[in-house]
């Protein structure tokens, strides 16, 4: 971690790639027995609604799914799950751990089709840190929001939300409306021009260089009169 980064909440990547292909079976009942046995067998239940269709039940391979929900962006990543030779476009919506051993139980997916417009939570990277005004003088990047939730198509969900600190200075709030958006997508909070960082003083004692110019400035004229 960067010395000048302060964190509110654990930092997340987003790391979009091609659909990941997963393999799952029908489930002939629906119900708690229905959903021990099948992990008994190691596989875990799961759900598929959404784009006006009936829901389906379904089950798929334990190990794998442990595997694919532990990488980054499980929540804004596009899933192609073959089920009896159909394909269903899904996003992951919801993942019910056991409250002990912390074991996947269940998945709730949601079926997109291609023209109707989603909400995901996407990363916000930010660059230009090393040459950020305010950071090389000792100041702080205070982030309140890891992720900004968006309104996009499913074909078209940014990789990442990047935010450029090359001119930043102590004070400096970074909104949304500064960030630079792909056409077609919009954040889901319409009504105000949210913050998602700031840079702050770490102690009240760090200026801007400009300011620092200033007050000498300032003191020069004093001294002469």
């Amino acid at each position: 971690m960067r010395p000048w980064r302060h964190e509110t909440v654990h930092d997340k990547e987003k790391n979009m790639s091609e659909n990941t292909l997963i393999s799952a079976d029908l489930r002939d009942r629906v119900g708690k027995g229905s959903a021990r046995a099948a992990r008994r067998a190691g596989k875990i239940p799961a759900v598929i609604y959404g784009d006006k269709k009936e829901p389906i039940a379904i089950e798929i391979e334990a190990r794998m799914m442990r595997k694919i929900i532990h990488e980054p962006g499980i929540f804004s990543r596009l899933l192609d799950i073959n089920v009896n030779n159909g394909k269903h476009t899904v996003l992951m919506r919801d993942i019910h751990f056991h409250p002990v051993t912390d074991d996947p139980l269940h998945f709730d997916f949601l079926r997109v089709g291609g023209s109707s417009t989603i909400s995901v939570a996407i990363g916000v990277e930010f660059i230009n840190e090393d040459i950020c005004p305010a950071l090389k003088i000792g100041g702080v990047l205070n982030i309140v929001r890891h992720e900004v939730e968006l309104n996009c198509l499913p074909t078209a969900i940014p990789e990442k939300i990047t935010v450029d600190l090359k001119e930043g200075k102590i004070g400096d709030s970074i909104h949304i409306s500064a960030v630079e958006l792909p056409d077609g997508v919009t954040p889901t909070i319409a009504d105000r021009d949210f913050t998602i960082a700031t840079l702050q003083s770490p102690g009240g004692g760090v200026k801007n260089e400009d300011d620092e110019a200033d007050d000498s400035d300032s003191s020069d004229d004093t001294e002469s009169e």
